[in-house]
């Protein structure tokens, strides 16, 4: 019953205009940056399947903050993690940024004091090569005509209870 009132509630923000929209989007990030300031990572001592789903876990929280970020930045998405069939790799953002369509990467690292790390250092030149050949699928499966592309990578450090 609360989908469909969100539902109802999004189709009515279309048609009033993109003034509503922007005001969902900007609540949307607020909740999402409030739950990560909350944590991305509660404990760390963990068995392997649970250090596998909290990591899923902190994938999965981060992508959803670019998400929001990005939407308050004004880009318009048309496809979230995106996978092609039959080959390996993955987008997870794609979205317009004006008239250039981006391809975004998020990597989210969580940190501590005695272990640093920056998480856009995680993206090799073999990752590199799987999202140019991930991004000609889609841009061949969605038939997207001649415009400008960009890759962008969206790191998002965690350290501890602040993101």
């Amino acid at each position: 019953m609360a989908a469909a009132g969100l539902l109802f509630i999004l189709r009515g923000a279309q048609r009033i205009g993109g003034g509503t929209m922007a005001i969902f989007s900007k609540l949307m990030f607020r909740a999402v940056h409030w739950a990560a300031r909350r944590g991305l990572r509660a404990e760390e001592n963990f068995s392997s399947d649970a250090k596998k789903l909290e990591a899923r876990r902190t994938r999965v929280r981060g992508e959803t903050y670019a998400y929001w970020y990005l939407r308050r930045q004004g880009y318009i998405f048309v496809a979230r993690s995106y996978t092609p069939r039959g080959i390996k790799g993955e987008i997870n953002l794609v979205g317009y940024d004006g008239k250039t369509l981006a391809f975004v990467e998020v990597r989210t690292r969580t940190t501590r004091e005695d272990l640093p790390a920056l998480p856009e250092l995680s993206v090799t030149r073999e990752k590199q090569h799987l999202v140019v050949r991930t991004a000609q699928r889609f841009l061949a499966e969605r038939h997207v005509g001649e415009c400008p592309c960009r890759f962008d990578v969206l790191a998002i450090d965690n350290r501890g209870s602040r993101p």
